[in-house]
């Protein structure tokens, strides 16, 4: 995770109005990098957590009023050191479709312009979902034919201050 935005003044603990953070995309060799910019969803102060694990990975997320939650702790180890825990509630997951190729090459100019279809990464907001199928396509579209591991941001609350 590159950065977070938190509204933090004299040590009380604020609502942000925006997170805003960058995001190395799968697989670790693409050097592409994807910008968040969102509000948060909790009604308490919170943060982004960026949580990667190496395939095949595990998560326990279920739909509760409108919003994909986590219901407990994975016990599988993350590459940056980073767990969901419950009550954490998913906002993006990196995925997998097919698009044009991208890039300033002259290999990636050649194969747009000629039509050439591969599986690209991006990002996949949870909260654009129109119904849960999606966010289990998203999740599911990580496998290890297309990359090394699963991009995961939760929105977190953060502790109550003293």
């Amino acid at each position: 995770m590159r950065s977070t935005q938190l509204n933090l003044i004299k040590g009380e603990q604020t609502m942000p109005s925006r997170f805003e953070m960058e995001v190395d995309l799968p697989p670790k060799n693409s050097g592409l990098v994807a910008q968040i910019s969102c509000e948060p969803v909790m009604n308490v102060p919170s943060r982004l957590v960026e949580v990667r694990y190496k395939l095949p990975f595990g998560l326990d997320v279920a739909p509760q009023g409108g919003l994909a939650v986590c219901t407990k702790e994975n016990s599988g180890v993350s590459s940056n050191g980073n767990q969901e825990k419950p009550g954490d509630v998913l906002r993006y997951t990196s995925y997998f479709s097919m698009g044009l190729p991208r890039g300033d090459g002259l290999l990636s100019q050649g194969g747009a312009f000629a039509g050439a279809l591969s599986w690209q990464c991006n990002l996949f907001d949870v909260l654009k979902a129109k119904a849960w199928q999606q966010v289990i396509d998203a999740l599911t579209s990580n496998t290890k034919e297309r990359t090394d591991e699963v991009v995961l941001i939760f929105e977190r609350a953060l502790p109550a201050s003293n």
